[in-house]
């Protein structure tokens, strides 16, 4: 789990190059590049205009800062107004230390604080939770925190609605978004596809998300929500990456197939699938991992 990391080194890389084009050697040869550059600037403003419309899809409202990753305030479409809100965040952001393998925490009391952010990325107000609902490594890597406001109340402190949990499996190819509570920046490409299983030292982790290239997530995106960019909803969780093209270590997970074969992708970061929650929350936001449907791990 590269990504829990507290005061992590951000660069920029400022890229620029200029090309000199050869002397027009006929007037026909003129009007073609004017033609051309025309057609590139009306071009280079449709895709300004695509990128704008993107940007404004996805915002950081609902979404929090955690000591040392990244969250989001969270309902499933059944949860009602006044029920507990839940936060969204990874098993290995827990204040209490990566679970083991096996694992499970249920129900564990909690008052750690989340700073709740506006659509703009500024924080708005503090958050605190009143137990760790779930927590686990296994299977997957999640944690959900249960807080001592309601969605109601939350909204109308600060205008603020939670980000609705998917219940459909997302789609490969699909166009997502990574939001960053940590660091108030966003991540946008597409889901690659699915390994169907990440391992990555002592853990395992079943049908995870790979992005696109893309999506260079960075130390503190952990436990950032992944956003359907069409329908605003969460459909995975923020969680892993290769950083070094090693195979299957601490930081650098890598993918196993039904045969077992073993595949290493440098540079290519990871979510864990969250439609799997939805079975397992029932009324008042409580964690109920009898539920039909749910399939979470068990302690």
């Amino acid at each position: 789990m590269n990504k829990p990391l507290v005061g992590a080194l951000l660069s920029v890389l400022l890229l620029g190059a200029g090309v000199a084009p050869a002397a027009a050697s006929t007037a026909t040869d003129a009007t073609t590049r004017t033609d051309t550059a025309t057609a590139a600037r009306t071009d280079a403003a449709t895709r300004t205009d695509t990128a704008e419309v993107r940007a404004k899809a996805v915002t950081f409202a609902g979404t929090v800062a955690l000591s040392n990753c990244s969250g989001s305030v969270v309902r499933v479409p059944s949860a009602q107004p006044g029920d507990p809100a839940l936060v969204l965040s990874n098993g290995h952001c827990l204040e209490t230390g990566f679970p083991a393998p096996g694992q499970v925490v249920l129900n564990k009391a909690s008052t750690r604080s989340f700073t709740l952010l506006n659509a703009a990325g500024s924080g708005v107000g503090t958050l605190r939770a009143s137990k760790i609902a779930y927590g686990t490594m296994t299977d997957t890597d999640v944690s959900l925190y249960q807080l001592a406001r309601t969605y109601a109340q939350i909204e109308s402190s600060y205008g603020i609605k939670a980000l609705e949990l998917s219940a459909a499996h997302p789609v490969k190819g699909t166009a997502i978004t990574v939001a960053s509570g940590y660091w108030k920046r966003t991540y946008s490409c597409a889901v690659d596809g699915f390994a169907y299983r990440l391992k990555e030292g002592a853990w395992t982790w079943k049908d995870s998300v790979r992005y696109t290239s893309a999506c260079q997530t960075i130390g503190g995106t952990s436990g950032s929500p992944v956003i359907d960019d069409a329908t605003g909803k969460v459909v995975a969780v923020n969680n892993t990456g290769n950083e070094d093209g090693q195979r299957c270590t601490d930081n650098n997970p890598c993918e196993v197939d039904e045969n077992g074969t073993v595949t290493v992708r440098k540079g290519i970061n990871y979510a864990q699938q969250t439609y799997g929650i939805v079975p397992c929350v029932g009324t008042g936001s409580q964690i109920d991992l009898n539920r039909a449907g749910c399939a979470l791990p068990k302690p």
